[in-house]
């Protein structure tokens, strides 16, 4: 699982309605046009590449209007991607903009039940923005490593990459992109890497531990 977020805290008040299909259906019946939740496909390509193979079958969860998909197929050269999103509007809307890219699927799911995929259909899964959405926490892996280790048995790498990136480039990024965060226990070894606050969005990349008797994917 790939996963790539903002760093500020994400208040009760306003993530009590985005688990909600009502507000994304209105949300795109009034917004149609494409956005994408803090990293275009462009400036995340290098770390998607670096841990995504474009022949494995990928899972996006929460894919709204974005353009990331299209990106991963027109420029990434990947040819099954899998996209889900709660809102019915937006998933009929992708639909119709992407029939004629057999490489994307648009599903509507809830990604807190995603029983209808049976175990172990995909090989990756890209998360851009959800978790924030029905989660309230800070980003920063001082309070996000927690969740992420109950939840599963991961191997946890941590990855940055600046704010401004969305943007334009910065000549002297605050860490290499490719180049994974020191990551201790409880994430203080970020702070002393990257300084305090630093403004970045966190990349976790969570791989499923596979014991010597399992067939699953990672």
């Amino acid at each position: 699982m790939v996963e790539c977020h903002v760093k500020e805290r994400v208040m009760t008040s306003s993530t009590q309605v985005y688990g909600e299909p009502w507000y994304w259906d209105n949300r795109y019946t009034n917004e149609p046009g494409p956005f994408d939740w803090y990293q275009k496909y462009i400036t995340l390509a290098p770390i998607i590449s670096l841990y995504v193979p474009p022949t494995q079958r990928i899972l996006i969860v929460g894919c709204g209007n974005s353009a990331f998909s299209e990106g991963m197929v027109v420029d990434g050269g990947y040819t099954d991607v899998v996209n889900i999103d709660i809102s019915s509007v937006v998933i009929e809307a992708m639909k119709s903009k992407y029939r004629d890219f057999p490489q994307l699927k648009y599903v509507k799911m809830d990604v807190r039940n995603m029983s209808d995929f049976e175990s172990e259909s995909f090989d990756a899964a890209i998360d851009k923005g959800t978790l924030d959405s029905i989660l309230v926490t800070y980003g920063a892996p001082l309070y996000r490593l927690r969740l992420l280790r109950e939840s599963c048995s991961w191997t946890i790498k941590l990855h940055v990459i600046e704010k401004l990136a969305s943007e334009e480039k910065s000549d002297q990024p605050v860490w290499e992109l490719t180049k994974p965060v020191p990551l201790n226990d409880d994430g203080t070894s970020v702070e002393e890497a990257l300084g305090r606050n630093p403004d970045v969005h966190y990349i976790y990349i969570c791989t499923k531990e596979i014991s010597a008797n399992s067939n699953t994917k990672p």
